[in-house]
């Protein structure tokens, strides 16, 4: 599960970095994400979304009654010590991914904003982006 983590998390990172800078597959970008806000799709990524989130809170409670053992017995022991850095990687994954979700959503609200701004202010002007 770990390297499926890294994996949305990368990927959300490049397609953030596309929608930050001008290149040639903004566009492309662009074009994607406003199919998957239609029909389905916004139901699909709250679903998912919440699915994240309640996984995301069961990794942490796991922790935390880990830690909570920790300071009632004193020590850990070394299969509980991998567990808890098992489970802090997998939840820190978890709430990057869920905040990096939510910037590439803002970015792209953002981007057709301005995009349609410019469309009205200067109607006859062509835009490449």
């Amino acid at each position: 599960m770990i390297y499926l983590l890294f994996k949305i998390v990368f990927t959300e990172m490049a397609l953030i970095l596309t929608l930050l800078f001008r290149n040639p597959l903004r566009k492309f970008v662009i074009m994607g994400l406003d199919r998957l806000k239609r029909g389905r799709g916004p139901l699909v990524a709250k679903s998912v979304g919440a699915t994240v989130l309640v996984v995301l809170c069961s990794a942490v409670y796991s922790a935390m009654e880990i830690q909570r053992r920790a300071r009632e017995g004193g020590a850990i022991n070394p299969t509980e010590e991998v567990l808890m850095a098992n489970l802090l990687l997998q939840a820190s994954l978890m709430g990057f991914s869920l905040f990096l979700a939510v910037m590439m959503d803002r970015l792209h609200s953002y981007i057709k904003r301005k995009q349609i701004l410019e469309e009205v202010i200067n109607p006859n002007k062509q835009h490449n982006q």
